[in-house]
């Protein structure tokens, strides 16, 4: 298939302008943005984003999770059309570009090819998938996971918030259910534009990331079990002190994850420790412990000795300790076809790159499951996200959207 030649490129303007607009909606108290899925604000971003597409000369599918797919004809029409997109909504204080670039840079795309008149063999669509980020309505990726069949749509519509809405009733609400079946559509390829929500692209001065692999998580909830007495009158060796030994199984869970360095990475961060009161000594502590890494094996290795050096440590302090899977999912391998377009891209407009891991879940780890699938990624400052203080530049922006569309227009093959 011939590649796109190196002076195709979008309009960074007209790409940074529509950010700043659509970060209008749902405005954050501090920079940000609070545009949570299925809120009235949800609501509104669509119609601006879907009013974009009209004008584009876009067609609109909508699907019974609310997913939104925006067509681009292609001159075949038995082509499987090449989707690309992310995901509108955001955390309570979030930030302007998480998600949104990957809607709108794909959007962008359809604007260029559109102003020179470009023509594709493969349809594009480009794509919001609804509750990507999982705050209001857990599981994160949720709407994507009905789609790839991760997760059941009953299931995922009867999540509920903390007032104890439904994710069915609040979609209904807000007006943007579809009538397509969740996952009929058959996909080409999908590619994602993300910002890294890490600092390593910034540090190692790299305009694009080519994600390679997204890391696989596993969740264990440690609950250790001791015996609740006074710290002042409780003699150092009658204590059983479940806060100590959680200390311990810490220390031990750092050492784990520095022994797969660089790529593993582990941390408690959900702690609760009981009675919680100032003179009494914890007589339970329940903790959740995050790995990740982008093998299985070693996710599976420190989970393995984690629980290990646990059990050590409560038998040798004579506590009890108890281990549940509190959630997860096995890393993901992007198409290694769809990872050359995007390098190749780079390597063709002359941005600087390098191979990367995504640290956090995307859509495309669930559709990586039912079709061709591949990230390109761009820095944002001090690698910080899920912040209203998230921010990236311009020409970051325009990288990445430039490194986008030439995978994704050599992906659907130009017509000459």
């Amino acid at each position: 298939m011939a590649a796109p030649g190196e002076n195709l490129k979008i309009n960074g303007d007209r790409l940074w302008d529509s950010l700043m607009e659509m970060a209008k909606i749902g405005p954050g108290v501090a920079g940000g943005n609070n545009r949570q899925t299925l809120t009235d604000e949800d609501a509104e971003g669509r119609a601006l984003f879907q009013s974009w597409c009209e004008v584009a000369g876009l067609t609109m599918g909508l699907d019974t999770m609310g997913n939104m797919f925006a067509r681009r004809e292609g001159t075949d029409p038995d082509a499987l059309p090449v989707y690309v997109g992310s995901h509108l909504d955001t955390q309570p204080t979030g930030g302007k570009y998480d998600g949104v670039l990957g809607v709108l840079g794909g959007l962008e795309l359809i604007r260029t090819l559109n102003d020179l008149g470009i023509k594709t063999k493969h349809p594009i669509v480009v794509t919001n998938w609804t509750n990507e980020e999982g705050t209001r309505f857990a599981p994160a990726m949720l709407a994507s996971g009905v789609f790839a069949g991760i997760h059941d749509q009953a299931w995922a519509e009867a999540r509920e918030d903390a007032a104890g809405k439904k994710f069915g009733d609040e979609l209904d609400r807000i007006g943007w259910r579809g009538e397509e079946p969740v996952g009929d559509r058959k996909m080409h390829a999908f590619f994602e534009l993300h910002i890294e929500q890490g600092p390593i692209l910034e540090a190692e001065g790299k305009d694009i990331g080519v994600v390679t692999h997204g890391q696989g998580l596993s969740w264990t909830q440690v609950t250790i079990t001791g015996k609740d007495s006074h710290t002042g009158s409780t003699p150092m060796p009658m204590r059983k002190n479940a806060g100590l030994a959680m200390a311990r199984v810490l220390e031990k869970v750092e050492e784990i994850a520095w022994s797969h360095a660089p790529h593993a990475v582990g941390a408690a961060g959900h702690i609760d420790v009981y009675p919680n009161s100032r003179n009494v000594i914890p007589g339970k502590a329940v903790f959740t412990i995050d790995f990740r890494s982008p093998d299985k094996a070693v996710i599976e290795d420190m989970v393995t000795r984690m629980k290990t050096a646990a059990q050590a440590i409560c038998d040798d302090m004579g506590l009890e300790v108890a281990f549940e899977v509190a959630g997860g999912f096995d890393p993901v391998e992007f198409d290694e076809s769809c990872v050359t377009a995007v390098r190749n891209a780079a390597e063709r407009l002359g941005y600087s790159h390098m191979n990367i891991v995504s640290g956090a879940g995307h859509d495309a780890c669930w559709i990586n499951r039912v079709a061709p699938t591949a990230m390109v990624m761009c820095p944002c400052v001090d690698g910080l996200s899920h912040n209203e203080a998230e921010e990236i530049s311009k020409e970051w922006a325009t990288a990445g959207a430039d490194v986008l569309m030439h995978a994704v227009v050599e992906t659907a093959e130009i017509v000459e």
